[in-house]
């Protein structure tokens, strides 16, 4: 069973992150077009769960399972669309997770939502701080119930996102 913990920010995350993104441009080539480092690792400050969010976008999100057996060989778990249509996720240290990998096709929504909710809480700190808490409390009320600590946290990361793509389109004009 799965453990949720929340832990302070750490500073080697944005190296794991790099790590691993080169590990993946080795797998996928030139059918990446770009990868962004997502999800609270990628929040300086941000109390996470120690686990590595990254998003590749790819040209045709139909290739995608074509390499399932070279993310295998480096330590991934493919898991398909895994409830969301359009993307292909992957994850690695079985119940010790330590990378997520959410892949989608570019031009999927899914993209600048991820995006903008991470740009968004790297420049509002309070809101970061706020957010880190609640998880936090969430995984001491919830540690072995992913599916409650979700929920708990469901309201409060709608009204980020919300947010955070509107400001986040107000950035680009």
């Amino acid at each position: 069973m799965r453990k949720i913990e929340v832990v302070p920010y750490n500073k080697d995350w944005p190296f794991l992150f790099q790590k691993e993104t080169s590990l993946i441009k080795s797998i996928f080539g030139h059918e990446i077009v770009e990868i962004y480092h997502i999800g609270s690792t990628s929040v300086v400050g941000l109390k996470a769960k120690p686990i590595i969010d990254i998003l590749p976008v790819v040209k045709d999100i139909d290739k995608v399972d074509d390499f399932n057996r070279k993310m295998i060989e480096i330590g991934y778990e493919p898991k398909g669309e895994n409830g969301i249509a359009g993307r292909r996720f992957f994850h690695k240290g079985g119940d010790n997770r330590t990378h997520h990998v959410h892949i989608f096709e570019k031009g999927d929504a899914n993209i600048k939502r991820h995006v903008a909710f991470t740009k968004f809480l790297n420049a509002h700190p309070v809101i970061a701080n706020q957010y880190g808490e609640l998880k936090e409390q969430l995984a001491k009320n919830f540690t072995y119930d992913p599916e409650a600590y979700s929920k708990g946290k469901d309201q409060f990361v709608k009204k980020i996102e919300l947010d955070a793509l509107n400001w986040f389109v107000n950035q680009l004009n």
